[in-house]
């Protein structure tokens, strides 16, 4: 695996840790690290919740980049508490498609051996409306 693959890794390894917040709330058994194109590394944790109201570590992540300013993402990894590699869910692909027009070249870990791919490639028929 690349050098910044694994960098981003253990960024999201390092925020992993998963504990009940109330009887209602667990956080933190998946995480992930995103790279944008100005280098800087932000991460986020899963909060899952009795109801909908919870939220993917990618989106965690992507709205601490929006709120320091950045929209421009190169690459995505998120990882399960017990360290494997996991691919995004659909609603936080698609989250990521609407952060602009070079949204689609954002390149994902698909597995703990290195395998890439472009965001484009797993929403091969998303309406581009630029």
């Amino acid at each position: 695996m690349e050098l910044i693959w694994e960098k981003l890794y253990r960024e999201a390894m390092n925020v992993i840790n998963p504990h009940e917040v109330s009887s209602n709330m667990w956080v933190g058994s998946v995480a992930s690290a995103i790279l944008t194109k100005k280098g800087n590394v932000y991460t986020g944790i899963c909060v899952d919740t009795n109801s909908s109201l919870g939220m993917c570590a990618e989106r965690n992540a992507l709205s601490t980049m929006l709120t320091h300013g950045e929209n421009e993402v190169e690459k995505v990894v998120s990882v399960y508490k017990d360290g494997k590699v996991i691919p995004s869910c659909g609603a936080c692909r698609e989250f990521m498609m609407h952060l602009g027009k070079d949204a689609d070249s954002i390149e994902m870990l698909l597995d703990n051996k290195g395998k890439t791919i472009k965001l484009i490639e797993l929403l091969p028929e998303y309406p581009r409306y630029k």
